[in-house]
């Protein structure tokens, strides 16, 4: 089963602080899943979460913020290994790791479709994979993130974008990243 579930208009006041998100599974957001939600997830672990959109997390019209989370070994069977933004969802997260996330398709990291734009920093995105594209991250249909000071590193994707695949809708701001 799904690890947390936010589906009943959660604001930022609804806090969610050092959980480790373990062998969740669902559809969508098999750690956790925000709908129509924005909570704030500090200082949580996902690991080893599986679905087929956002093994880890999996965010539609949300917009949660996310401060010192780890997404490690989460597989998406379609998009969105670590987290899938789905739907004009656009989190922000801070000191924020992928390591080891994968995905069928699109964003072993993370994948951002239908105008979701996140807003990174400091976020580190190793050694993820995509069998498609994208192995850290994706931007699908007009989603385009704006990363600060993040780093991309051993990254693979069999077709397109070991690093970031973006579509040609797409066009994220990127400052100080690697």
């Amino acid at each position: 089963r799904r690890g947390i579930l936010c589906n009943s208009s959660e604001t930022s006041n609804t806090i969610i602080e050092g959980f480790t998100i373990l062998n969740g599974f669902s559809s969508e957001g098999g750690g956790i899943l925000c709908d129509n939600s924005s909570p704030t997830l500090t200082n949580c672990i996902f690991d080893s979460n599986t679905a087929d959109y956002g093994g880890g997390m999996y965010s539609e019209y949300s917009n949660p913020t996310l401060t010192n989370c780890t997404f490690t070994s989460n597989t998406a069977t379609v998009y969105g290994g670590g987290m899938c933004n789905d739907n004009s969802s656009s989190p922000t997260l801070e000191n924020c790791t992928f390591t080891d996330n994968t995905a069928t398709y699109y964003g072993g990291g993370m994948h951002n479709n239908y105008s979701s734009s996140p807003t990174l920093t400091n976020c580190i995105f190793d050694s993820n994979t995509a069998f498609y594209g994208g192995g850290g991250m994706s931007n699908g249909n007009s989603s385009s993130p704006t990363l600060t000071n993040c780093i991309f590193e051993n990254n693979t994707a069999t077709n397109v974008g070991g690093g970031m695949w973006n579509s040609s809708s797409s066009s994220p701001t990127l400052t100080d990243t690697t």
